[in-house]
């Protein structure tokens, strides 16, 4: 069995500054570790000064034009035919070989997040408000890095190499829409796909792949608590919305604990609260909002059939109208198929010592990875990319970093899985 990945640490800092010297200093040996690919060795400096690029020129979700005409020229420079604004400003790269055989795809998401960053680097982002907050300027690099090398493999290469550069992952679903415009079933139809997600949460060096669920899905709802208002000293004839929406809050959050096995995972969070006017007046109407992780459809099942009950039960208590919006997100990331996680952990084996492949735990973020997952099979892994994991820098949060250790490691696993898969031998 694969042993478990390291345990999460928690601690937190609400703002701080990191130098480069601090940098250095936190990081732990690879050496006799990890076995870069030599072409990859060769432009490792390369690699890390595209992910600086990305960081420093981040885009959000349905605005990565930069970012997607930045990936159309590379690829074009590197020989690649190559498509833009699919799905948005998604860019595909397509290397044909001289062969007939399958044709393989590898994934990379490209949106930053909604977050002003803290981190005092060179590469700090110059869009304020804007950030690469969860890894995807290492995504972009990575692949980017790995389609150089393999950019002259076209004669040996039995089959098609398929890079697809995705926008809007945060939320907004751009592997569907990209699914939608035919990256997957306009010829050559891709037979497989991989990617991989950039972990603060594994050590650097370290390959995280399971078979099954890896990340839930990811739902909203809204719930909104029509009553009567009226005077606040005059609580009588009045259906007090702020009242129930507290009994509403309670409610909600024991369908998890007391209605879904222990041995199963959920998660339900009322994230925000509004309503009211003033301090003496009965509020007439609530609205609460949140999120739903699960990882199984008959648990997600259960927990939107509890939410309805516990709703209009609600209703009839309070002598209010408690409205239930439910809108399920991005569906669970699964890797179902044994020989294709298998082909990974091959790939990974060539550049990481055994004990650095690992079995990472289920979390609860979403990926819409899990729409290319749920048409072809392939995999999806962890590479972690600690800097500290005595310290982490959680994804989303305003002081994100990661050891650039990790983007070599990356493109050499992309390298090794590919000539594995495809190159003649």
């Amino acid at each position: 069995p694969l042993p478990s990945s390291p345990p999460h640490t928690h601690q937190r800092r609400a703002t701080r500054k990191r130098t480069m010297e601090e940098a250095k200093v936190k990081k732990h040996s690879l050496k006799g570790k990890v076995r870069l690919r030599p072409e990859v060795k060769a432009i490792e400096g390369e690699i890390a000064k595209l992910r600086r690029h990305f960081h420093k020129h981040p885009e959000l979700s349905l605005k990565e034009k930069e970012t997607s005409r930045f990936i159309a020229k590379e690829l074009k420079s590197y020989g690649y035919e190559v498509e833009t604004n699919v799905g948005g400003f998604g860019v595909v790269g397509l290397l044909r070989g001289k062969e007939k055989g399958k044709t393989i795809a590898i994934r990379a998401d490209m949106d930053g997040l909604p977050i002003l960053e803290q981190v005092e680097a060179e590469y700090k982002s110059v869009n304020p408000g804007v950030m690469h907050a969860c890894g995807h300027d290492g995504h972009m690099a990575i692949l980017l890095g790995a389609a150089k090398v393999m950019s002259t493999w076209g004669g040996k290469l039995k089959g098609c190499l398929k890079l697809i550069f995705q926008p809007a992952e945060e939320g907004f679903g751009g592997a569907k829409e990209m699914i939608k415009d035919g990256v997957l079933e306009k010829e050559p139809k891709v037979d497989e796909i991989y990617g991989l997600h950039l972990w603060n949460y594994q050590a650097v060096g370290t390959v995280g792949v399971r078979m099954g669920p890896i990340m839930a899905a990811s739902d909203r709802f809204c719930v909104e608590i029509k009553g009567r208002g009226g005077h606040g000293a005059v609580p009588d004839g009045t259906a007090d919305a702020i009242v129930a929406s507290a009994s509403l809050i309670s409610g909600l959050h024991t369908i998890v604990p007391r209605n879904i096995s222990p041995l199963d995972s959920a998660v339900l969070t009322v994230g925000t609260v509004n309503g009211g006017f003033a301090a003496n007046v009965i509020a007439d109407a609530v609205t609460l909002q949140g999120t739903v992780r699960t990882f199984e459809p008959r648990v997600q099942d259960t927990v939107i059939k509890r939410m309805c009950q516990v709703c209009s039960g609600l209703s009839t208590a309070f002598d209010v109208k408690a409205e239930l919006d439910y809108h399920k997100g991005y569906p669970c990331t699964v890797n179902r198929s044994k020989p294709h996680v298998d082909h990974l952990v091959s790939a990974a084996e060539k550049i990481v010592d055994k004990e650095l492949i690992i079995e990472p735990r289920q979390v609860m973020c979403s990926e819409d990875m899990s729409y290319f997952l749920d048409k072809v099979p392939g995999c999806f892994f962890f590479l972690g990319s600690a800097i500290d994991l005595d310290d982490i820098r959680p994804h989303h949060k305003s002081v994100f970093d990661i050891d650039e250790r990790c983007l070599a490691i990356g493109a050499s696993l992309w390298v090794e899985l590919i000539e594995q898969r495809m190159v003649k031998r």
